[in-house]
This record gives structure tokens, sequence and C-alpha cells, in this order.
């Protein structure tokens, strides 16, 4: 699909879309409790309905109801295939992989297009610890392993992410593990994992002790069962609204509802960066409104080492600052949907915006003449959306290539632009 996006002014209200991140630890929370678990507010992004198909296939039942949530019920990971199809999500493979293992059936784990290129060496080295049988495509996808996974006491690497630890977490949880401990070393993106654990928290899973993010210990306490239903609501989303507030703040006025100030998500800290540019922000019960009518943002210096999914808007709102931006954490971008970190450059540059990539460095010059041009998503839903951003602020009508991949986690994304006032074009 190609979109054209002419020069415009935005202001108006949008409410957040669903957090994918709090949708799909939701999807295995409910796969793992035994019992009936309500979802509501539920995600549909690609990476949302490839988390209800997996835990389908690996025996959880899934019912729309009239009020748009959905009913699940399920009495733990019962596979009816011996396949399984993660689609392109990257959290999905890594925390789905643990969970596929406890059962007893030998398995085929797969997914489609940048999936398939990342590495997964990480399961090759640890589930053989934990007595699950694995062959992998030389660290890569498909993964073919027969459990059933045991607990034990482990050491991980959590310097490559920390949706491996959250795939452990619920599978240990998902078998009452008792008196074991996972150490990790190296953890990144920590406010994820404590979203990992305020979601089972809520499942009624058992919750390991938390000492330190290093340390994290299964006690001898068994969970006792419950026949309660559980009701979870799926947070808004940060990291797609994070593009919506950094809009407010090069082009207009923007107010989104739906978002949770004290949310444990990683990317809130977009916040932090525009408050470090000098945007206006006003923050009210269940909204936040982002203006730039009345002073210039300005450079900033911000360190994305645990929220490198913010580098595509932190990017858009940097090209739209007087002076130089610096953003730390690109040793992070390496293995998204893209090199993210080379397809920020590409696309910055086509559009008159200077970009210096300096080890884990990302050092962005601010312009007043953003050009405009034919730019390509890279296949990359964050890359489409950074795009469509600078698109607003170009000098003429540009065009986005391959723009559907706004699908895997934010499919209302241009819709929402047209909402708030933006010319957007569909061909």
């Amino acid at each position: 699909m190609i979109v054209k996006i002419q020069p415009s002014k935005v202001s108006g209200d949008v409410h957040a879309p669903a957090s994918k991140s709090s949708m799909q630890r939701a999807c295995a929370a409910a796969l793992v409790r035994k019992g009936e678990s309500i979802i509501s507010n539920p995600g549909k992004s690609n990476d949302d309905i490839a988390g209800l198909n997996v835990i389908q296939t690996l025996g959880a039942e899934v019912e729309d109801m009239e009020d748009g949530s959905l009913k699940i019920i399920s009495d733990g990971v019962d596979p009816v295939s011996s396949s399984v199809n993660n689609g392109e999500a990257g959290l999905g493979i890594r925390m789905f992989t643990p969970i596929v293992a406890l059962s007893k059936r030998e398995m085929l784990i797969n997914g489609e297009g940048s999936l398939l290129t990342r590495p997964m060496d990480f399961f090759d080295e640890v589930m053989p610890q934990l007595d699950v049988k694995i062959k992998s495509n030389n660290g890569k996808l498909p993964i073919k392993l027969k459990g059933p996974l045991q607990p034990k006491d482990i050491e991980i690497d959590g310097s490559l992410s920390s949706q491996f630890l959250t795939g452990l977490l619920l599978a240990y949880a998902a078998v009452d593990a008792k008196n074991v401990t996972i150490k990790v070393n190296n953890l990144k993106s920590k406010p994820y994992v404590d979203l990992t654990l305020s979601v089972m928290e809520s499942f009624l899973l058992k919750v390991p002790e938390n000492r330190n993010y290093e340390e994290f210990y299964f006690d001898e306490t068994p969970v006792m069962p419950t026949e309660d239903v559980v009701d979870y609501t799926v947070e808004g989303d940060w990291s797609g609204s994070a593009f919506l507030l950094v809009l407010g703040a090069i082009a207009g006025n923007v107010k989104v509802e739906g978002l949770d100030i004290a949310s444990t998500q990683a990317d809130k800290k977009i916040l932090e960066a525009l408050e470090n540019c000098n945007a206006e922000i006003t923050i009210r019960d269940n909204e936040i409104e982002v203006s730039n009518s009345h002073s210039e943002i300005m450079g900033f210096e911000f360190d994305a080492t645990d929220c490198p999914d913010l580098f595509p808007p932190l990017a858009a709102l940097a090209a739209n600052c007087k002076g130089t931006t610096k953003i730390t954490g690109v040793h992070r971008l390496t293995h998204k949907e893209s090199n993210r970190a080379l397809s920020i450059q590409e696309e910055l540059v086509k559009m008159n915006i200077k970009v210096e990539l300096d080890d884990n460095l990302m050092l962005i010059e601010g312009t007043k003449k953003i050009k405009a041009a034919t730019v390509h998503s890279h296949h990359d839903h964050r890359i489409a959306m950074m795009c469509a951003l600078l698109a607003l602020k170009a000098d003429n009508e540009s065009t986005i290539d391959v723009a559907e991949a706004i699908n895997k986690s934010y499919p209302d994304f241009y819709k929402h632009l047209q909402q708030l006032g933006a010319s957007v074009n569909f061909q």
C-alpha cells in the first residue's frame, strides 16, 4: 500500500490504541491459567491476532463477547496441532516458546517476515537445561522442540531482550515452580519485566520474588486453585501513542485519551523527552495534551536503552527541534523489524535531515526545511509512522511505500491522523 501525505496542521482528540505488550502478555497468562478469563479492550493489531491464534493452537478457547471483550477458557497448554506460527511478533516468539515447551508433544515453532532472521540461539542454550529437546535452524526459525519443560535453577543473559525472561517466568508459573531461581545478567528493558509481573498477578498466577532484577525466585508456597473469573483490561499503548504525542509537539495540538500515567510500560518515558525539548504538556485524568502553540522545541539528550521502540518517534521529534539531539541506545536497534538505526538514518536523510551514528549514539540535527520525498517503511511499522509524522512537516506531498506495515501494531494510525485533520490519501 502507498500512502500520500500533505503538510498539515493537526488538532483534536484521539483514543490511545490498545497496548500489544499488554495484550499479548494477557493472552499468554489466560492460556497458562486454568479457568475463565475476560480480556477487555483487546488489541486488534497483527501481533495481537497472532497471539490469539497461538493460544488457540495451544488449546485455549476464544469467544468474542457482545461488548467487544474476549472470553478465554483454558485448561492449560494442550496443543491441538503440532505447529505454531507467531506471525511477525517478536514478543510472541520469545514469550510463547517456553510455554509451548510445557507440552509433551513435539512441536514446530515458526514465524514470518523479519522474524525469520532474528536470532533465537538463546533457546538452543537454555532449553536443554530445562530438559527440553530442541533443534533450531542454526539459531533461527523454525524451531522444533519437545518437552515437557522442567523448572530448574538457571542463569540467563538478558542483554538482547527481556522478552526471553518473560516467557520463562510465565512457563515456570504455569507449572507452579517451587524453590527455583532464574538468575539474569545484564537485563534490559526492566519496565517490561514489571509489566509481565503485573499481568501475572492480575491473572492470579504465581509471581516470583524480584531480587533487584538479578534473580527471580519462585518459593515453595503452592498456588491454590480458584474458580474466580479474571477480568483484565488491556492498557492504552504508550508505544503507539508516543507518535501522537510527538505529533502534538511538532504539528499542532493533540489530546490522547486512555493512557495510564502509572503504567509500567517503558515507553511512558516519551513524556520525559517531550519535557526535555520544551514541549507544552498537560496531564489530566485519563488524558494527555501536547501542543506547540507557544514555545520553540529544542534539541535534547535522551537514553533509550530501556525503551528502544521510542527511537522512531524521538527521531521525528528531534528533526523538528532547534539544534542537535543525542539519543543513546542504538545497540538495541539491530534486531527489530528492520535494522532500525540504519532505517531511521536512510529515511531521514531523504528528507534533508542529518543523522549521525556513532557506536551507541544517534545524533540528529533539527531543521526547519524538511524536504518532501518518497520514503519506505522497510516493512517496519514504527518507521512507517515516523515517516508519516515527518511528512506532515515537509514542504510538499510525501509518499510512503509499504505503508501497511503499521498493521503490525497500530492499524488505525492513518485513520487517527485523518481524525486529527491530517491530509492522508491511500493508493
